[in-house]
């Protein structure tokens, strides 16, 4: 996403707000970052950046669509670049760690589900929580 990207979804293109974008674009198969996360992540490529405006500009991210904000039962947000692709995670209590994944069979039953019961499904939320193997954390 660019600043005219920025610009159009109504944000003013500013400094923070590429940095951080250019941080969840980039971050690969560990998209799923906390607030903490990314400021870490601006102290270590020498940017000025406070958690305050980290937490401000997610926020403007979310509200604006461009993320979602995942919260789980580990008392942990984080945030991850809204695709538009519907995917379930899996959370491991001990290391906070998440991946995502898709089931066709999975998604099928929960339409199924919603039209039994005569709804309308315009989305859903399914976490799956669990502990990793000591390697894998």
């Amino acid at each position: 996403m660019s600043g005219a990207e920025l610009k159009k979804v109504g944000l003013k293109v500013t400094l923070p707000r590429l940095k951080i974008l250019e941080i969840l674009e980039s971050a690969g198969d560990e998209h799923h970052l906390t607030a903490e996360d990314v400021y870490k992540i601006l102290l270590e490529q020498g940017e000025e950046v406070g958690l305050a405006t980290v937490y401000r500009v997610l926020t403007q991210f979310e509200q604006a669509g461009i993320v979602r904000r995942l919260n789980f039962e580990n008392n942990i947000s984080i945030f991850e670049l809204d695709t538009g692709d519907n995917h379930d995670h899996l959370v491991c209590l001990k290391s906070g760690k998440v991946k995502e994944f898709v089931d066709p069979i999975i998604e099928s039953r929960i339409q199924e589900i919603a039209k039994e019961n005569g709804y309308e499904l315009s989305g859903h939320s399914l976490v799956i929580y669990g502990t990793l193997p000591q390697e894998s954390r």
